[in-house]
């Protein structure tokens, strides 16, 4: 069974070695040793939200105050392809859970849009408070799948911004009910191509390794937004025959494409 993990600040970490001592203290300090009530001689891990991971055990927990001795410490190698998830705006806290699933099936960025049919706005204070709410999020979904590595989270966008997001990455999906070709086979014809898997590209230019998966509002997307999505590059992928809600479309496409791209 894997360790519980817990982060800590990237220049805490940095440079410990095997047999140092380390306290964490602070919220997840408290959390360690008031919620999950973590004794001595008890296994954890401690990691930095960019991949490095120390193995430790328990030396002391008190209130508030975990202290740890390391095991090992590993740098977990990044992943050949980026997968980033631009998630519409939507209401009732769905675009909080789409965010949450997909985190723990493995992806590696999200991205706000407000969509032109998204009935939630972010606006002024919002606008800031936002991004970090998703950034919680993200970071407690994170925990929860003991990841060591912490999804980042970018800035609102509108639809001129998801351009430059589609025009930026070597695969772009539109996830659509009314498109032709399922995630897989759109995926399929992209490795087949030798983009995925020797990341080749045209000549002169460098191969990019960023798959974008673009979820809309409960409402869909207008075809504005397609058309203009689709005139930046991006393809159009069909998820399967049921009609998924915004919380859960983009996960849904995290698992078909780390199984056809070899993630999984």
């Amino acid at each position: 069974m894997s360790n519980p993990v817990f982060y800590a600040n990237p220049a805490e970490l940095s440079g410990l070695l095997p047999g140092a001592h380390f306290t964490l203290g602070g919220d997840e300090g408290r959390h360690a040793t008031t919620v999950k009530r973590l004794a001595s001689g008890e296994p954890v891990d401690m990691c930095d939200g960019a991949g490095l991971r120390l193995s430790c055990t328990v030396s002391s927990a008190e209130k508030g105050l975990l202290t740890v001795q390391v095991n090992s410490v590993e740098q977990e190698p990044a992943q050949p392809l980026r997968f980033v998830l631009i998630q519409a705006l939507a209401k009732g806290d769905r675009d909080e859970l789409a965010i949450e699933m997909a985190t723990e099936l493995g992806i590696d960025a999200v991205a706000p849009w407000q969509a032109e049919r998204s009935i939630v706005r972010w606006k002024m204070d919002k606008a800031t408070k936002g991004p970090q709410k998703w950034r919680q999020v993200v970071a407690a979904a994170a925990k929860q799948a003991r990841r060591s590595t912490i999804p980042t989270v970018g800035s609102l966008l509108g639809t001129a911004g998801v351009c430059e997001e589609i025009a930026a990455a070597g695969l772009a999906l539109i996830l659509h009910e009314d498109a032709l070709d399922s995630v897989a086979e759109v995926a399929r014809n992209w490795q087949e191509s030798g983009a995925a898997g020797g990341y080749a590209a045209p000549t002169g230019e460098s191969a990019s390794t960023t798959v974008l998966m673009i979820v809309g509002p409960e409402g869909g997307m207008s075809a504005t937004e397609v058309q203009a999505f689709k005139d930046a590059g991006a393809l159009t992928a069909l998820l399967g025959h049921n009609v998924l809600r915004s919380s859960t479309a983009g996960g849904a496409a995290v698992a078909i494409l780390s199984q056809q791209l070899g993630r999984w």
